[in-house]
This record gives structure tokens, C-alpha cells and sequence, in this order.
């Protein structure tokens, strides 16, 4: 007869499972794990480090602009500052004592220069714009602090903060150049 055999078994298709499926994995084979866990807690423990204490964990590229904000923090911050032509802006200086820093609006607290916008007298025209270009120029020349007054804005929303680079303020470098006034609680005319 020619054809199958009715009279061998049939083989049942066998499913492989994985090498280790099943099976218990020996205790030493995790061992490279911890020395990777010691360098992340290692390097995370480091990033949190730099934060002052009160400050909210940030994303890497934001941690630079709240490393340095507050008191005693050296100075971390620093951007490419231009002008505010008009609204708001990301890095940039309005007028004098006012600047757009990583997108929030500050006002430099101890000091009050002439208006640029509007002008009232060419003179207050003259010293608002020497005052801005100078406030630029301050700001670019390298890394800077932001200090709380302990007023955190002012009725215009602008964050109210001191601006020093090692130690000093710009507002004294603006004042010493007649650029602006000591901040006396209001504003003054300029003609």
C-alpha cells in the first residue's frame, strides 16, 4: 500500500519558548543595573543641588534662569538682550529700568530713569534712550543675579527685582552716570 501509514504517530508541533521564558534568571545576572542607579542618583542628586532652596524642579534649559534668582545666588543668568520694539518679547529692553527676561517682564527696582514712550521734553527723550541703550549694553556685558525686594510685582505685573553682577547693581552704575535716580517711592519729572 502505498500512500501514509496509518500506524506511525504524528509529531505535535512544539512551540520554543525564549531561553529564559519560564525560568527563574540566576541573582547575579542584574548586577550591571546598580552601578547605572548609582550614576542617575548620583547625577540627579547634583542637578538638585543647584537649585535654591524654595525652587521648583525645572527642565535643564529653564534650570540656569531660577539657579541664581534670589539672595546670596551667584550670578548665573545671562541672554543676548535687544530691543522691544513693541509689546512684549522674550530677551529684550523696553526702556531703562524695564526688560523682558526669558519671557517675563522685570522692572529694575532701585532706580527710576526717564520715560522713552512718551517723552515729555526732548531731554527726558535723550536720557530715556542713553538710559536703554545703557541698560542693554549692562546686561549683555555678562552673567547677572535677580534680587527680591520682597515685593514680587508692581501694579503693572512687572516683576519687581534688584540686578547685580558681582555684588553691584545696575541701577548705581545708571545712577552714578546721571542715567537715572535713586528709587524714592515715585516718580519725578525729568523736565
Amino acid at each position: 500500500m502505498s500512500g501514509p501509514d496509518f500506524h506511525t504517530p504524528r509529531r505535535r508541533a512544539v512551540r520554543r519558548r525564549g531561553p529564559m521564558r519560564g525560568r527563574r534568571r540566576p541573582i547575579g545576572s542584574n548586577l550591571w543595573l546598580t552601578p547605572v542607579m548609582v550614576v542617575a542618583f548620583v547625577a540627579a542628586l547634583a542637578t538638585f543641588q543647584r537649585f535654591p532652596a524654595g525652587s521648583q524642579a525645572v527642565p535643564a534649559p529653564l534650570a540656569a534662569l531660577f539657579a541664581a534668582e534670589g539672595s546670596g545666588a551667584r550670578d548665573a543668568l545671562s541672554a543676548r538682550f535687544g530691543f522691544c520694539h513693541s509689546g512684549g518679547g522674550r530677551d529684550c529692553v523696553v526702556d531703562g529700568d524695564t526688560f523682558w527676561f526669558a519671557g517675563e517682564k522685570y522692572r529694575v527696582a532701585d532706580i527710576d530713569t526717564p520715560e522713552t514712550h512718551p517723552a515729555r521734553c526732548a531731554e527726558e527723550a535723550a536720557l530715556g534712550e542713553a538710559a536703554t541703550g545703557r541698560l542693554r549694553d549692562w546686561l549683555n556685558a555678562g552673567a547677572f543675579t535677580l534680587e527680591s525686594t520682597g515685593r514680587d510685582t508692581d501694579r503693572y505685573g512687572r516683576k519687581l527685582r534688584i540686578v547685580t553682577r558681582g555684588g553691584a547693581s545696575v541701577g548705581s552704575a545708571l545712577v552714578a552716570e546721571g542715567l537715572a535716580r535713586p528709587w524714592e517711592g515715585r516718580r519725578r519729572p525729568w523736565c
